[in-house]
């Protein structure tokens, strides 16, 4: 197929067409837990946004992080549905495309973000004293803006790059989603500049934000150690370890979504890719709200405020 006849072309979307007796109940699953996860990462956002007690740096990430989930769980819900209620199976080029552009461009600004709350978490336990100085929302607004337009240039690279790849007709995409690292996989031209820019994006962003986050952790717990009031430890325990929790969950969802071994049965892809695109947004409110004294008492005034409401 020529180069320029890859806007035309069109793929064939596997998502649970394959699954004759069980698709449709893994299909209301999956729909029940994007609902519950699209109406908990919407009230965090609505909290942090409404109450002035949450207008602070830690829950100006989360909001972010909130909204991050929501981009993240709807573009791989889209086309499932899309696929239950028509039957069609094919995606074109353009949209999948952009679902590639969208997801790969919400997914590492979220690997970013947590890095960012992850040094928050470090400053607020290691110096506690400087936190106001080193930590306010005009930076913080700053550095969330810098990371969401940094990766909006890297995908725009990936995708310049993707652009340039055939495909053989038909290509079947073993996923709920087109995803980049399936697009390079699947491509029948030459894949070196993708597959280099990618490694090179992994490399540089994504395991320097992952040794950010682990170092930031290993000076926290040194820290938390040296505590010898057992009430202060316990204090700073609780202040890292709901973001500890959803670290561990982005990225071992991450990890095995992309390097479990590989196997002729696709099923196990897809599963691993609906937990980490729909199932983790969903944990993650519920681990940020848990024991979260101030997201409970601004959930508790915002239902006394309407309950009061004529």
């Amino acid at each position: 197929m020529l180069g320029n006849q890859s806007s035309q072309c069109e793929f064939i979307l596997l998502g649970l067409s394959d699954l004759r007796y069980s698709q449709i109940p893994i299909f209301l699953l999956i729909l029940l837990i994007y609902v519950a996860a699209l109406a908990e990462n919407l009230l965090i956002f609505f909290l942090v946004v409404s109450d002035s007690h949450l207008q602070t740096p830690m829950y100006f990430f989360l909001g972010n992080l909130s909204v991050l989930d929501i981009f993240n769980s709807s573009i791989s819900i889209s086309h499932v549905s899309f696929d239950i209620f028509t039957g069609n199976r094919l995606i074109s080029y353009p949209t999948c495309i952009s679902q590639v552009f969208l997801f790969t461009w919400f997914a590492g600004t979220e690997s970013c973000m947590l890095t960012v709350m992850s040094y928050d978490r470090y400053v607020a336990i290691c110096n506690p004293l400087h936190y106001t100085t080193v930590i306010n929302i005009h930076l913080c607004v700053q550095v969330t803006f810098f990371f969401w337009l940094l990766k909006f240039v890297c995908c725009l690279v990936h995708i310049l790059l993707t652009l340039r790849l055939d495909y053989p007709e038909p290509t079947t995409i073993p996923g709920f989603f087109c995803e980049l690292f399936q697009l390079i996989q699947l491509s029948s031209s030459d894949t070196f500049l993708s597959y280099f820019f990618l490694y090179l994006d992994v490399v540089i962003i994504e395991v320097t934000s992952f040794l950010i986050t682990f170092l930031s952790y290993v000076y926290i717990f040194k820290t938390i150690l040296k505590i010898t009031i057992k009430d202060g430890r316990r204090k700073a325990y609780s202040t890292c370890t709901s973001h500890l929790t959803v670290v561990f969950i982005f990225y071992g969802a991450a990890f095995f979504n992309y390097f479990h071994p590989k196997t002729k049965n696709f099923l196990v892809g897809r599963l691993l890719s609906v937990f980490y695109t729909v199932v983790s947004p969903l944990l993650n409110p519920i681990i940020y709200s848990l024991r979260n004294s101030d997201l409970i008492g601004a959930l508790q005034k915002t239902l006394s405020r309407m309950a009061s409401t004529p």
